[in-house]
């Protein structure tokens, strides 16, 4: 793994009915995500522009809210992100709520065109557009290089 890359964090959603402290779960899921929050760049709403620094949140995220069933009570468009362009987000299901991990966008190394997005049963680009069997020229043939 190239330097500065973190592997992404599989999480799953917490129990329900589970009283949480957001300041809690936040530092936990910072730290499952290889950083830290000296490495933090933004916090906030990037659709509405609010932000915040580390030490204000840590003082607002210091509460504990109620973890089941029913509606969200943490800010939904409540986004950290990283310097390194990771960021966390959070997801949510019937009222249980939890961070999602989402690590940088890298270039591919190699591309290839894009001929359907559509098929029975894939779930995936490869699976529906297969490389090339001379992969030696694939770059030329995708649509981004």
């Amino acid at each position: 793994m190239a330097a500065g890359r973190h592997p992404p964090v599989e999480r799953q959603p917490p129990l329900l009915g589970l009283i949480m402290n957001l300041l809690k779960e936040t530092i936990e899921a910072i730290e499952g995500s290889g950083h830290t929050p000296d490495q933090i760049r933004f916090i906030g709403s990037r659709t509405s522009g609010h932000r915040c620094t580390w030490e204000r949140f840590t003082a607002l995220a210091d509460r504990e809210y109620d973890n089941g069933f029913g509606s969200p009570k943490v800010a939904g468009d409540l986004e950290i992100v990283f310097t390194d362009g990771a960021s966390m987000h959070r997801g949510e299901y019937d009222g249980s709520e939890w961070w999602v991990y989402s690590k940088p966008f890298y270039e591919p190394e190699t591309s290839y065109p894009i001929k359907t997005l559509f098929g029975d049963g894939w779930r995936d680009l490869e699976g529906l557009n297969p490389p090339p069997v001379d992969r030696a020229d694939s770059t030329e043939q995708g649509e981004t290089k």
